[in-house]
């Protein structure tokens, strides 16, 4: 209501814009008032961020499956399945658990798998160090780094040595059927019959039969996290020359896998454990069987963290 004084007797003119006398104006539709457009912004904005959080519960529920080792890790279908093995786990006192298989070297081959093993169409378990994809370890089959370029040499990160330092490798001399382990950084300081029969695996040693001096060898050989709750993989072999691939499905220092190892697999009698080598550890740690499947943790692998190289069954 117009409420400024006029004059008595005036006629007013209407405003700007104003109805005339006498004509009654219709109330604007609420969605044209300002409250109204307000608000459908608004609940356009509710349901925009309604539907983004949606979208991200969707994809965290994606990712969640994908690391629950069902749905995220298929595993790829093996044609003809290593049977030439046998497989066992066993608890030590100390609480690790580890899964071994136990087969005869002459079964065993070494490759390079940019993948888990757990999925991997292989029976096995992961190899030696490796950075992003350059194998760190030793890994040699019949003269060759198994991810060379077809020559002895390789190339760096190939295969064909202990990148940096002298370490312990398991080494099967299938010329003489025999199973050693050798410190060596180069293939050629490697002790072999034949030198396009054999394969070798690089590692750390660890000193089966060496009780007083094992940690001092693994220390010098510059084994990573030694201390550390880590999982931990190896290779050992018994006085008979049967080669035993082990996994732990928990964590623990190198001490506590090594004493494990004893316990376990060398706690059963006669043959005795001849020597060994522990290999990559942690979320490396990874075994495929027909048996049982680790796959390094409670996540898949990222993709610059795989078992680059796999000592596996054929």
């Amino acid at each position: 209501m117009d409420t400024s004084p006029r004059p008595s007797g005036s006629p007013q003119a209407p405003r700007a814009g104003a109805a005339p006398a006498g004509v009654q104006t219709a109330a604007a539709p609420a969605s044209e008032r300002p409250e109204g457009r307000r608000g459908r912004r608004i609940l356009r904005v509710g349901v925009a961020l309604l539907a983004f959080a949606a979208a991200l519960a969707f994809l965290a529920f994606l990712v969640l499956r994908a690391g629950d080792g069902r749905s995220g890790l298929q595993a790829k279908p093996i044609p003809n399945p290593p049977a030439q093995y046998d497989y066992g786990t066993a608890t030590a006192a100390n609480g690790m658990t580890l899964h071994y298989l136990e087969t005869d070297p002459a079964n065993v081959t070494l490759t390079v798998v940019r993948d888990n093993v757990a999925i991997a169409p292989y029976y096995g378990i992961n190899g030696g160090f490796f950075y992003d994809s350059a194998l760190l370890s030793m890994a040699i089959v019949d003269g060759l780094p198994v991810a060379g370029d077809g020559s002895p040499s390789g190339g760096f990160g190939s295969g064909a040595e202990n990148v940096k330092y002298a370490r312990g490798t398991l080494v099967w001399d299938r010329a003489s059927e025999r199973l050693s382990v050798q410190v060596a950084s180069k293939a050629g300081e490697l002790d072999v019959t034949d030198t396009s029969r054999y394969w070798a695996q690089g590692g750390i040693s660890m000193g089966l039969g060496r009780d007083a001096s094992w940690r001092d060898q693994a220390v010098a050989e510059h084994a990573p996290f030694m201390d550390e709750p880590r999982l931990r993989s190896g290779a050992v072999f018994d006085e008979e020359g049967r080669l035993y691939l082990v996994v732990s499905e928990n964590r623990g220092t190198l001490a506590d896998f090594r004493d494990a190892i004893l316990a376990t697999l060398g706690g059963r009698g006669s043959p005795a454990l001849a020597d060994g080598i522990f290999l990559d550890g942690d979320g490396s740690s990874q075994l495929r069987s027909r048996e049982a499947s680790l796959k390094g943790g409670s996540a898949p692998r990222r993709p610059d963290a795989l078992a680059a190289s796999v000592t596996c069954m054929i």
